[in-house]
């Protein structure tokens, strides 16, 4: 009987010891982390790089299409309707936006705004 116990506790340990290191998270430096500014996006745009930025949305250009900037430049993104805060903002209220960057053919880089957040 205490050798089936022993088996069973060592068991246990084991895949608790397992199952700790398949939940351990990454915290290390990401692809978001190296993209700081606009000016950095439209220098070297690459297609599908996540983005977080902070700055204001300054003018709707056409529906979902806006323009943001950062203070070091200014890049159309495409806020889907669904996607905008509840909460009225303007061009005075600085907003956190999460997305990634589309690179289309011929044209400048935008950012399809998978979340923003009003700061």
């Amino acid at each position: 009987m205490r050798k089936i116990f022993n088996v069973v506790i060592s068991v246990l340990v084991i895949n608790t010891a397992v199952t700790g290191y398949a939940y351990a998270q990454y915290t290390g430096p990401n692809v978001s982390q190296q993209t700081r500014s606009v000016s950095d996006i439209l220098k070297n745009p690459v297609d599908d790089r996540r983005i977080i930025l902070d700055g204001y949305i300054i003018r709707k250009v056409s529906h979902e299409k806006y323009i943001f900037s950062d203070g070091t430049g200014e890049i159309r993104v495409e806020i889907d309707d669904d996607k905008l805060p509840s909460s009225r903002f303007d061009d005075k209220v600085k907003v956190q936006i999460h997305g990634e960057i589309d690179v289309n053919d011929g044209r400048s880089p935008e950012i399809d705004v998978d979340a923003i957040v009003v700061q």
